[in-house]
């Protein structure tokens, strides 16, 4: 994963690696300031804030880039930590997604609150446009959220993985496995599109129309 704000660029990956950059050419290793070796899957930037997520029920925060705290999230509730895969900020909020539909948000990425999914499937993906928070995941699974706090399922459902979403230009997209890709304009009713590959895709994004 990686974001931008506070003059910084920031990635993350497997063990907890963090890199941060002022340019995007040269860049800082801390992963020693992580504090942990959980692989992390993907970071933002909201509120003066980066937060990063990933295995484990892993929540790492940050004002600057460099200096991270572990933050529990709701680990201690759960036997078995479940993974959180996509976080996204908007509206005041961070929100999360991860395995079994697991959804959590948090206004100041300190305290985080668990919120029915409708689902089961795993969420890998979270976008924030129009108005309306989207999350993708297992199985075609689509859930979507005016306030980040009630979400519904959506009827879409795939035998294949959705990997990733955005917005631009008035269009929901979301793409996955065997290079399946869907549009909306709305984030609820969604039409599947003729795809130039049957390789999986992993991430979309949108700029300069």
């Amino acid at each position: 994963g990686v974001t931008y704000g506070n003059s910084t660029f920031v990635t993350v990956g497997d063990n907890g690696t963090i890199l941060t950059s002022s340019d995007g050419t040269s860049w800082t290793n801390k992963r020693t300031s992580s504090g942990t070796s959980e692989h992390l899957y993907e970071v933002t930037y909201g509120n003066g804030l980066f937060v990063t997520v990933g295995e484990n029920a892993t929540i790492l925060t940050s004002s600057d880039g460099t200096t991270w705290t572990e933050r529990d999230g709701l680990r201690s509730k759960w036997a078995i930590p479940k993974y959180l895969k996509g976080v996204t900020y908007r509206k005041k909020l961070f929100v999360t997604v991860g395995r079994n539909g697991l959804i959590l948000n948090s206004p100041d990425g300190t305290t985080w609150t668990e919120r029915k999914s409708g689902t089961k499937y795993n969420l890998v993906g979270i976008t924030y446009a129009n108005g309306l928070f989207v999350g993708v995941g297992k199985n075609g699974q689509i859930v979507t959220s005016f306030d980040g706090n009630w979400w519904v399922k959506r009827t879409y459902v795939l035998p294949t993985w959705l990997n990733g979403v955005t917005y631009g230009n008035g269009t929901f997209v979301t793409v996955g496995d065997n290079g399946i890709m869907l549009t909306s304009s709305d984030g609820i009713s969604w039409t599947k599109r003729t795809s130039v590959t049957t390789n999986s895709l992993s991430a979309v994004t949108y700029s300069n129309h």
